[in-house]
């Protein structure tokens, strides 16, 4: 077996950059490789330990300038008819968008996990992108196409001397795009159905053999981890802290651990597959009812050949990223009954977080390109923190007993942002007093209501309702053993004793998140959020004197009490929350 695992690495990486350890087989960087003596930044990232991440600004330079790229945002130099050229580009492609079609070039990057850095290299990864991913998408990819250089730059047209080579595909409609209808809430629970079952039937038809199934084991699920952790090492500071990966690593280790004949069940129960690699929301497409599904893996068969479980999580994982928790359910459950793969729920956890915190690696490695916009690396940066924070609170979830949530605090403190973001991690129903009240009322929750306060909507009864509906709602989730979020003010003894009667009459913990607020931030909040006019909430400066007067602090005697600072970011703020329970 450590034969094949050995073959595995070097079908997958040039010998040349590796050592072979006698006492085991992991791979290492070679000291005195070829890569040392002709790049001697690489020299100075063997003694940090992250030779690894030797990045494209060192890579052998390639015949697309500037200047090249310019030239292709000419219409002329396409094949196909277009009006206009719009480029758009990843850490590891530059992708031409014409009216119709797709000419995506491969950037000359090596990564340790792909190399595009040789010419070759490229030509070859197009080809293998055309083949495996016409498995989805049959009709959409097309050719492999030549770039040719011109007197004015390069062109998809004429005979001059070969620069580069891309893929031609047809362009999918941008308004289809999962993500987008997702995100615009445009998508309904029947068509991510319609997703679940294609997945489930390309998993069905996808080649296996003993040679793939070793993809399957443990040594190499193991090893995938630890390169993950270490090419995640340069990002401690900015997407990835310290204690983020450490909460990931002790689960990943003490899930292998404890479930080493799970792995082995899933080998042999023909679970190992030549999957897509790839499947999050971005590339998928739904038309004509039909989900499209492109951009395969391609460069490493190593992050191809996987269990099935592995490959439908990223799919569940990219809807909770995206907030939609309930379709990912929905999905699931179809996606078991397609393929009839009852163990997929034991596993589908620990796939999550290793989706989450891929994704999170590949979003941070943006930031390493100069190439990209400093405001595109900017939203790259944020969306890498959000997918490690939910790879770490996909970890924690087991650790939660049912518990019963409640925000406690004057308005404009920062109750919803804390909710929210701890719902998002936590996967917590969360259900707000701002938008209940307004659904009794039978008013449209984004309308604002400038009333007194106490008066009206904000009446003694109607937040005796309001209340009473939260304790339905949140009856509802413990009965079902979930926790339970609500997002309110509880501003009185009263309503939160009613809630702690509800937690301890289903066997549930109940915490209460005391919110505090500098003053002066509090007060600036509420004037932005006037200004803006488009909070559910109708909190305003004048009404937050009022509820000061009458708001009573929570005491130790109602409960567990965790004071929650919102000066700190949000992500900061739940990590105050994790350590009082789960790192006291």
């Amino acid at each position: 077996m450590r034969a094949l695992y050995l073959s595995i690495a070097l079908r997958l990486f040039p010998a040349s950059m590796f050592l072979h350890s006698q006492s085991s087989y992991l791979l290492k960087p070679a000291k005195n490789s070829f890569m040392q003596s002709n790049y001697p930044d690489y020299a100075g990232l063997l003694t940090c330990g992250c030779a690894h991440l030797w990045y494209a600004t060192r890579m052998p330079v390639s015949a697309i300038t500037a200047h090249i790229l310019q030239s292709l945002r000419n219409p002329a130099a396409y094949p196909v008819k277009t009006r206009t050229v719009e480029l758009l580009q990843t850490h590891v492609s530059w992708l031409f968008l014409t009216e119709s079609h797709v000419f995506k070039l491969k950037k000359p990057v090596n990564f340790g996990f792909l190399d595009f850095s040789t010419l070759d290299l490229r030509r070859f990864y197009c080809h293998e992108e055309i083949r495996l991913n016409k498995r989805l998408c049959p009709d959409m990819y097309e050719q492999v196409i030549e770039l040719h250089e011109t007197d004015s730059g390069a062109s998809f047209v004429g005979n001059g001397n070969v620069l580069e080579y891309a893929v031609m595909m047809k362009r999918l409609p941008a308004d289809r795009m999962l993500d987008i209808l997702v995100d615009s809430g445009e998508i309904s629970r029947d068509e991510i159905l319609i997703v679940a079952r294609t997945i489930a039937d390309f998993h069905a038809n996808a080649a296996t053999s003993p040679y793939i199934s070793a993809f399957g084991s443990l040594d190499l699920i193991q090893s995938n981890w630890r390169e993950n952790f270490e090419q995640s090492l340069p990002f401690r500071n900015s997407t990835l802290p310290p204690h983020v990966s450490k909460t990931i690593s002790s689960y990943v280790d003490d899930f292998i651990n404890s479930h080493a004949a799970l792995f082995t069940g899933r080998i042999e129960n023909g679970y190992i597959r030549e999957c897509d690699g790839d499947i999050h929301l971005g590339n998928i497409c739904l038309f004509n009812n039909t989900a499209y599904i492109f951009d395969c893996i391609e460069f490493n068969e190593r992050f191809r050949y996987s269990d099935t479980a592995a490959d439908i999580a990223f799919f569940l994982m990219d809807l909770d990223f995206h907030r939609r928790p309930d379709l990912a359910d929905a999905a699931l459950a179809t996606y078991i009954t397609v393929s009839g793969d009852t163990g997929l729920a034991q596993l589908v956890t620990f796939y999550k977080v290793y989706r989450a915190f891929v994704r999170g690696k590949v979003e941070s490695l943006q930031l390493q390109d100069a190439g990209i916009a400093l405001e595109e690396r900017d939203a790259a940066q944020k969306r890498a923190i959000r997918y490690f924070r939910l790879a770490q609170g996909y970890c924690l979830r087991d650790r939660l007993s049912p518990t019963l949530f409640i925000t406690c605090g004057t308005m404009g403190c920062g109750k919803s942002t804390l909710a929210h973001q701890l719902a998002f991690e936590l996967g917590l129903s969360v259900y707000s007093s701002d938008i209940v009240r307004k659904q009794l009322a039978g008013l449209q929750t984004d309308l604002s209501v400038q009333v007194p306060f106490g008066v009206e909507l904000y009446s003694k009864e109607m937040s005796q309702r309001t209340y009473h509906q939260l304790e339905y709602l949140a009856t509802s989730e413990l009965a079902l053993g979930h926790s339970v979020l609500i997002d309110a003010c509880f501003g009185t003894a009263a309503a939160r004793a009613g809630f702690a009667r509800l937690a301890a009459s289903r066997n549930a913990h109940f915490v209460i998140l005391f919110v505090q607020c500098d003053p002066d931030e509090q007060r600036r909040r509420l004037h932005k959020r006037a200004q803006s006019g488009t909070s559910v909430s109708d909190g305003r400066v004048e009404l937050l004197n009022e509820q000061e007067i009458v708001f009573e602090p929570p005491n130790g005697s109602e409960g567990e009490i965790i004071p929650v600072s919102t000066r700190l970011s949000s992500e900061q703020a739940v990590d105050a929350i994790y350590k009082r329970m789960f790192r006291s």
